[in-house]
């Protein structure tokens, strides 16, 4: 890549719009309560992850399916006030856009319902036709938010035209052989590490032996992130390198590991190693943790100059 020349990254996932009532209590079945706040937010594993590449200097497109709702609307003009391109976001008038309607007790306790709506209605050509028809491909990345099969044909097509392939394995479940296969990097957190894992680790938690190990049996290169250890990373074999993040206090988490694979994939798709990628994806994940939001609180302007100067050593 150039000088002159941007970082490319195509994401193909999800976008989900939070709905998020705080309340004292978890209402019981029958009744109805009063509460104290209510917030609504961007997110999805997929438009977190093209959100913080942006932030960070990439071009980045999404590949993604909206309802033709207000949700949908509202989605797309927060991609165009990121930056992010929607060519290749499609709308359609069967299903609803994403949402996750949130209940969240004083106590800090939640209930959570995802609805994927649109989500599930993307296709295996609208992946193929994106990852295609892009002039430049460096990364391209996925999630389990969208059926594998379409994140598969998107990742076929980008190991055709010479690009890495980045795997975030959330929400936890098997991943399938179809997908594995044209896989360069997977990255799961500890909970998702022991999905995995399930059936042949005798220890499921990320140790450099058994992280050795998923990379051997997949076949790609793994980052497990793990909250405030930072992140393991091997290439291959190995060996196992660990990084530890920068102190900080932290608020709120959620988004933490989006912040990571958003910013590890700019840092590939800008020709850094893969372990100055994930000292970036460590960098950006705990600045993200001090503030609270998801999209909201990935580092920009200052604090992200901060990372970025962590992230170099």
């Amino acid at each position: 890549m150039s000088s002159v020349e941007r970082a490319s990254i195509v994401v193909i996932g999800s976008t989900m719009m939070d709905m998020i009532s705080y309340m004292p209590r978890i209402p019981d079945a029958g009744e109805t309560l009063f509460g104290d706040r209510f917030a609504l937010g961007f997110g999805g594993k997929g438009a977190n992850q093209a959100v913080m590449a942006r932030r960070l200097g990439a071009d980045v497109w999404m590949v993604a399916c909206l309802g033709t709702d207000v949700f949908g609307d509202m989605t797309v003009d927060n991609f165009h006030a990121a930056g992010i391109d929607t060519t290749y976001v499609t709308r359609t008038p069967e299903a609803s856009s994403g949402v996750a309607p949130i209940w969240v007790g004083a106590d800090g306790q939640n209930r959570i319902v995802c609805v994927a709506g649109a989500n599930a209605r993307m296709t295996e050509e609208q992946a193929e036709n994106a990852v295609s028809s892009i002039p430049r491909v460096d990364v391209v990345v996925g999630q389990f938010e969208v059926p594998q099969g379409v994140t598969a044909a998107g990742f076929r097509v980008a190991k055709e035209r010479g690009a890495v392939t980045v795997l975030n394995p959330a929400p936890a479940a098997e991943v399938s052989a179809e997908l594995l296969a044209v896989t360069d990097w997977l990255i799961p957190n500890e909970v998702e590490f022991g999905s995995l894992t399930r059936g042949w680790a005798v220890d499921a938690s990320p140790t450099d032996e058994a992280i050795i190990t998923m990379a051997k049996r997949f076949d790609v290169s793994v980052v497990a992130t793990l909250g405030e250890a930072g992140a393991a990373i091997a290439g291959g074999a190995g060996p196992v390198l660990r990084i530890t993040p920068p102190p900080t206090t932290v608020v709120d988490t959620t988004g933490a590991g989006d912040a990571f694979v958003g910013a590890f994939s700019y840092g590939l798709a800008a020709g850094r190693t893969p372990v100055a990628a994930a000292r970036l994806g460590c960098a950006c994940a705990t600045s993200s943790v001090s503030r609270t939001g998801t999209q909201s609180s990935f580092p920009q302007g200052t604090d992200l100059d901060t990372a970025l100067a962590w992230a170099r050593g």
